[in-house]
């Protein structure tokens, strides 16, 4: 595979480059399982473990391995979106009402992947109405126009959320969760993490086993009440800013002590950590 030029992450994702994706099990397999079978799929973990970059990347497997952008909908779901945000509205053009496909109604009828990123920060009477998408109908009804669309054969629904900040306000619902084959992911082993932050952010082995140790650590606190530890995606910006030229002590500062918390007992349990780690 080609490396990001100047051995950083190219974020811009150009056409046809396969978005690195390091398998820590078979999730890969399992993926395509699924999809073969049109199954829709809840993807858990914690946040920046890496089950964006994992959708990508099954996309491109999927879709013909070119540009993904043409076969993969994404949205960020949060507190305030409703139905209408997912399925369409009218809107007003010059004298004309016309009506607009949402994002959820592109990928059911073009049959592309459409991925509800953190779904349970959705309202609930938004997550319902996937539900007719999820079983042998597998159509969408559109109230407002009276319109069911059936899903394009290509379509496949996937959603994700974060169990650590699982709450009874915040949960999937039994009725929803049971319409979904679920992959579990968790944050690589030191080695593998290393591979990737190296890889990611161009930095030396060394140091990227380093910021791998450093997570490691940092992850152990959850037994001392640090909920959620420090992401992969955290250790790549450190080494991403390492590479740019920032004493690398100076980067675990800002990319994982500052960022983690802003409670001052939780910065300086991860500062004591950089301190063995980086002395």
């Amino acid at each position: 595979m080609e490396a990001p030029s100047e051995g950083l992450l190219d974020r811009s994702r150009p056409d046809g480059r396969e978005p690195y994706y390091l398998p820590l099990a078979d999730e890969v397999a399992e993926f395509e399982a699924a999809y073969a079978s049109r199954l829709p799929v809840l993807l858990k973990g914690p946040t920046g473990c890496g089950k964006t970059r994992f959708v990508e990347h099954m996309t491109w497997r999927l879709f013909g391995r070119g540009d993904i952008d043409d076969h993969l909908v994404t949205v960020s779901c949060h507190e305030d979106l409703t139905g209408t945000d997912l399925v369409g509205r009218y809107l007003l053009k010059g004298d004309e009402t016309i009506w607009q496909d949402g994002p959820l109604t592109q990928a059911v009828r073009g049959g592309s992947l459409c991925y509800l990123d953190e779904i349970v920060e959705a309202r609930k009477d938004t997550t319902v109405l996937i539900h007719s998408l999820t079983d042998h109908r597998r159509a969408l009804p559109i109230d407002k126009t009276g319109e069911l669309v059936h899903a394009h054969a290509d379509f496949l629904l996937v959603i994700s959320y974060n169990p650590g900040y699982q709450s009874i306000l915040k949960d999937l619902k039994t009725s929803t969760r049971q319409r979904f084959v679920s992959l579990t992911f968790d944050y690589p082993d030191e080695p593998r993490e290393a591979e990737i932050i190296a890889h990611e952010s161009g930095v030396a082995s060394g140091l990227a086993h380093r910021l791998a140790v450093t997570g490691a650590k940092v992850r152990n606190l959850r037994e001392h009440g640090f909920r959620e530890g420090v992401s992969t995606r955290l250790l790549i910006y450190a080494g991403e800013l390492i590479q740019r030229g920032i004493e690398p002590r100076r980067a675990a500062e800002i990319a994982i002590v500052e960022a983690v918390s802003d409670d001052a007992h939780v910065q300086e349990a991860v500062a004591g950590i950089v301190d063995v780690v980086w002395p």
